[in-house]
């Protein structure tokens, strides 16, 4: 009996120590879905504001941004989805939209006035809120946030980032794409 319990004692620290060992490595590299995302078509999302042209229609160019929901409001058509959406196939929806009994051939054009926000975190000289720019990495936005603090891991960030509807999150190099919307986090190093 006396063997039994060393074994189990034995057991029981080797079950704990990998327990408390597996929370320091929880993290994830960063799915494959991560690079993809930054080499598609740019998607809408709330926050995006965008430059609406019709052509020979002053009263329908203007700037639209989209709200909370994913829409945006456009005159005469009403609320139009946005979210997900690329900029062809918004243009491609608001120019049907229009032709349903308003317009007979709607030209549309839609560029990006500005991008949603990026959100930086952790060990940032300035964390907050910033904007995005076209082809930014995760070191460009740092410098933007005031660098590195002195304490910060300055190698690998972990990024959140919405894709096709799903928050997923993964840990990169500094030197890694990033697209609007992300959030950084730069975490406190070891040593």
């Amino acid at each position: 009996m006396s063997v039994v319990q060393p074994n189990i004692l034995l057991a029981l620290s080797l079950a704990a120590m990998t327990a408390a060992l597996g929370g320091c490595t929880t993290y994830k590299p960063a799915p494959k879905a991560f690079n993809e995302a930054t080499i598609q078509p740019y998607t809408l999302d709330s926050g995006d504001r965008l430059r609406v042209t019709v052509f020979d229609q002053q009263s329908l160019t203007n700037t639209y941004t989209v709200d909370q929901a994913g829409y945006i409001a456009f005159p005469l058509i009403g609320q139009v989805p946005a979210r997900g959406r690329t900029l062809q196939q918004l243009s491609g929806q608001i120019a049907q939209k229009l032709q349903q009994g308003y317009l007979r051939d709607p030209d549309v054009t839609i560029d990006v006035d500005r991008y949603r926000s990026i959100f930086l975190m952790g060990e940032v000289g300035q964390p907050g809120q910033y904007a995005y720019v076209p082809g930014m990495t995760v070191q460009n936005a740092i410098a933007v946030a005031g660098g590195f603090t002195s304490r910060a891991n300055q190698s690998m960030v972990d990024v959140t980032r919405k894709i096709n509807g799903q928050v997923l999150t993964g840990r990169i190099n500094i030197s890694g794409p990033i697209i609007a919307g992300d959030t950084i986090y730069v975490r406190e190093r070891l040593f």
